[in-house]
């Protein structure tokens, strides 16, 4: 009996976190909580919710994930379900790059930065996701020197949004460096094209 007990006991706490976790996967009108405010606020960062985070998930909420959802390809039903938030984390992790790459830049040399990792992922030559791109060795210097672990700016998730929304100021660059202080001779060896900011943007 007592080994019948803990068998029920151990089956009752593992099954909540899993509802726990199935309910923060999706998230649709009339929700409302912290999970909400969290996602209100990339909205807001990336100019799709113009309001301020209420923490509810109502009809602006919605038509805002709406429009994230027809920019990244994904099914605009509005609901930020798995997909979705997915998505998400991979632009936090865009906008973390172009904030450690390109802070300071003009906003165009932000842009051109996220164009450049866009490009990748559809050049034969890199890895065909997100995180394998960012995390490639050697890829990003700002994810090893710290600078990937800052809270993005406004800008940069604003320019992920312009670059996978079709602009690119790279003109379809796949590298870009700083000349005034790069230490790779590799680097120099590729065709340059431009230069926006301090960014000299190449082949």
């Amino acid at each position: 009996m007592k080994t019948f007990f803990l068998i029920a006991f151990f089956l009752i706490v593992m099954a909540f976190p899993l509802e726990s976790h199935a309910e923060q996967s999706l998230l649709q009108k009339e929700d409302r909580g912290e999970s909400v405010v969290e996602l209100q606020g990339k909205l807001i960062s990336m100019q799709y919710l113009h309001t301020n985070t209420t923490g509810y998930y109502g009809d602006l909420t919605e038509e805002a994930v709406r429009q994230l959802q027809r920019d990244f390809n994904l099914t605009p039903d509005g609901i930020a379900g798995p997909n979705t938030l997915y998505r998400l984390q991979e632009i936090e992790k865009l906008a973390r790059i172009v904030n450690g790459e390109a802070r300071g830049e003009p906003y165009e040399g932000q842009v051109a930065v996220a164009a450049v990792i866009k490009n990748r992922l559809l050049s034969s030559e890199f890895p065909s996701t997100i995180e394998e791109v960012i995390y490639q060795p050697n890829a990003f210097t700002a994810v090893y020197d710290g600078q990937y672990e800052l809270t993005p700016s406004s800008d940069s998730y604003k320019a992920v949004r312009d670059a996978w929304t079709g602009q690119d100021p790279s003109k379809g660059a796949t590298y870009y460096y700083n000349p005034a202080i790069a230490t790779s001779t590799w680097i120099l060896t590729r065709t340059p094209k431009f230069t926006i900011g301090k960014h000299l943007f190449a082949e």
